[in-house]
């Protein structure tokens, strides 16, 4: 099983990042996935999951309106765009991959660290 993010990098508040993460290994279209991340001396936080589907997903409080995932299951690939990027979004984000969880357990990490994690990718947003 392979997670493999990609899109990090360093902007400026206010910029996008578009981040991606390729899956191979499982059976894609029965995994929900999530995105989380971890700051420098801060506990992993979730970030956005979407559902098996594609019909359902989550946030959290501090991205919404900002940050948008999606997935393609052609490719096996969940993205998240995000817009309007703050100094406070600087973190290392990973991809998890979950099978058959509803979005809304992924955001409450339950089971905790749970399913397939990325190696995660930084991104650096300068005030």
């Amino acid at each position: 099983v392979q997670l493999v993010e990609s899109g990090g990098g360093l902007v400026q508040a206010g910029e996008s990042l578009r981040l991606s993460c390729a899956v191979s290994g499982l059976i894609f279209m029965s995994q929900s996935m999530g995105w989380f991340r971890q700051a420098p001396g801060k506990e992993r936080e979730f970030v956005a999951a979407i559902d098996w589907s594609g019909d359902m997903t989550d946030y959290a409080d501090s991205v919404k309106g900002r940050f948008t995932i999606s997935r393609d299951d052609t490719t096996n690939t969940v993205t998240l765009q995000m817009n309007s990027l703050q100094p406070d979004d600087t973190a290392v984000y990973y991809c998890n991959a979950r099978h058959g969880a509803l979005p809304t357990m992924i955001a409450l990490d339950s089971p905790p660290g749970s399913g397939y994690w990325g190696q995660g990718t930084q991104v650096t947003v300068l005030a």
